[in-house]
């Protein structure tokens, strides 16, 4: 089993766009980069556009060779997904994506990781963890880890 299939692959926006989308009728879709399925990510980019409604925060993020367009989901507590989990679990899901959109506003430096997904034609990130990061070498350090990742584990390995 490749790892990447269960671990957050650090990816640009531009290997985002370029993903192969494979689809079959009654699944899911799946997410190839170089011929090997991917299906959560890590990015680091600034926050260029977003939009809050009662039950989601779109926002889409520029990593500087293009950008992907991420939502946040807030309705943890009305969701029927979550019926598995315990009261106080759902509350705390709630409590943490509710802190993660109040990070989220234009301009700031994010590091972002979620599940890659297909809505309308697109391809979106669910995002499940939002870091505000201080540090302005934060993008480029992403990026030389990525660059390092993709020619060391990700192409051919």
């Amino acid at each position: 089993m490749d790892p990447r299939q269960s671990s957050h692959v650090k990816l640009f926006a531009s290997d985002v766009v370029s993903l192969t989308v494979k689809q079959h009728p009654s699944e899911a879709p799946s997410f190839f980069h170089d011929g090997r399925l991917v299906s959560k990510l890590e990015t680091v980019g600034v926050v260029v556009s977003h939009e809050r409604k009662e039950r989601f925060l779109k926002f889409v993020i520029d990593d500087g060779s293009g950008c992907i367009p991420c939502i946040l989901w807030l309705n943890h507590l009305q969701s029927p997904y979550f019926a598995w989990a315990s009261p106080s679990d759902v509350e705390l899901i709630a409590a943490m994506a509710a802190d993660h959109a109040s990070m989220i506003q234009l301009g700031i430096l994010v590091r972002i990781r979620g599940k890659i997904s297909f809505y309308r034609d697109t391809l979106q990130v669910i995002v499940s963890d939002v870091l505000v990061e201080r540090d302005p070498n934060a993008e480029t350090l992403h990026w030389l880890d990525s660059i390092r990742l993709a020619r060391n584990c990700y192409n051919g390995s």
